[in-house]
């Protein structure tokens, strides 16, 4: 059992306040992942979990246990940085077993520990190297393993990923996903990554500006966001946003007036007047090249993947979306394009950045040209 609460958690440097009232619970052998662009507070929020850090106001639940003033050593936690931290003089089996070396364990019980979670991240054969003789993989392994020796209650992983290439983050995200599932353990863990958020995470909590903006399973944030911040942040690429006018709102949607001239009726529901400012979310892989469609552009960027292209279309002067296609796509640089989707995919967000809530109806759609 580890389960994990923060209530009304609050961290001030001086005058300045980082950590600005979180509420959240973490539930026994969840992967939950922070996730948020540079200086949110998601590392602030990790090390006073781990009590690296003072909780200026607010608790700190473990198991139960009112734990704000519970030292470090003591708080059942083991955690995994950025930075490598192995001593360089040191093997793996020797850096792997020291924390337990320290806490008095004997021997044959240290030997034992460190073979059986060698043998789980496939370090058996390196156990008598030093770190300048392994790669950055092998190195984070170790890291991991260090780490695992002490049979933490948590573990808290603070961007483990981010000195590796991107095949070797590919792999990585692969193990790691792996090991909570052999280990069947809580895990916090830290990224900016959403790719890494969207592959690991069972429920990811996004972070803006010391505060929480929504916590939820990977595709529920993904398919209902609460606002624009965390639609954009949440999918790659990023959602494509357009700047629409309310026309109308009825029970079956809001109608809306489109870039170039169209409407169409998004179901969604809202206080929304006649003439409001509204933005429209729709994902790239939404939308679809067409004869005829509600948005038409010129193609100004095509990058092909192999599998899938995105293709680049100026609807507005300095005003780009993203179409997702199949590898296959043969437009060209320069080429006028007409876009079409289903309303029933599009967001709604207002004058704030705030989603209207999406309703369930009958959409129609009204093309005029």
């Amino acid at each position: 059992m580890a389960t994990l609460s923060l209530k009304e958690v609050k961290k001030t440097f001086g005058a300045v306040d980082v950590i600005k009232g979180v509420d959240l619970d973490i539930k026994d052998r969840e992967f939950v992942v922070f996730v948020g662009p540079s200086g949110c507070g998601k590392s602030t929020l990790l090390r006073m979990i781990a009590g690296l850090e003072d909780i200026s106001s607010g608790d700190l639940v473990i198991d139960g246990d009112h734990a704000n003033d519970v030292p470090p050593d003591q708080r059942g936690l083991a955690m995994v940085f950025q930075t490598y931290a192995l001593y360089r003089h040191m093997t793996v089996k020797d850096n792997m077993g020291f924390a337990l070396k320290l806490a008095g364990v004997p021997q044959v019980q240290r030997d034992h520990k460190i073979t059986e979670v060698a043998s789980l991240l496939q370090l058996g054969h390196l156990l008598d190297r030093k770190p300048k003789q392994l790669s950055g993989g092998q190195r984070q392994r170790v890291a991991i393993g260090r780490a695992m020796v002490r049979s933490p209650r948590i573990f808290l992983f603070d961007e483990p990923l981010s000195n590796l290439d991107a095949a070797l983050r590919v792999q990585m995200r692969i193990e790691l996903a792996r090991l909570h599932d052999q280990l069947g353990v809580t895990m916090i863990y830290i990224t900016h990554d959403q790719v890494e958020a969207m592959t690991l995470a069972d429920k990811i909590v996004v972070l803006r500006d010391g505060r929480i903006e929504q916590v939820g399973a990977p595709m529920e944030l993904y398919h209902n966001p609460v606002n624009r911040f965390v639609a954009g942040f949440i999918g790659s690429p990023a959602m494509n946003f357009l700047p629409v006018t309310a026309l109308n709102a009825s029970a079956s949607g809001v109608s809306v007036s489109l870039p170039g001239g169209s409407t169409l009726q998004v179901p969604a529901a809202g206080n929304v007047g006649s003439g409001a400012s509204l933005t429209l979310g729709i994902r790239p892989e939404h939308l679809r090249i067409c004869r005829e469609g509600q948005i038409s552009g010129e193609v100004m960027v095509v990058e092909r993947l192999g599998g899938h292209t995105y293709v680049y279309v100026q609807v507005a002067p300095e005003q780009l979306v993203i179409v997702e296609t199949d590898g296959a796509d043969m437009h060209r640089l320069h080429e006028r394009v007409s876009l079409s989707f289903n309303p029933a995919d599009g967001h709604l967000f207002d004058e704030n950045g705030i989603a209207l809530q999406r309703a369930q109806s009958t959409i129609s759609v009204h093309a005029s040209h």
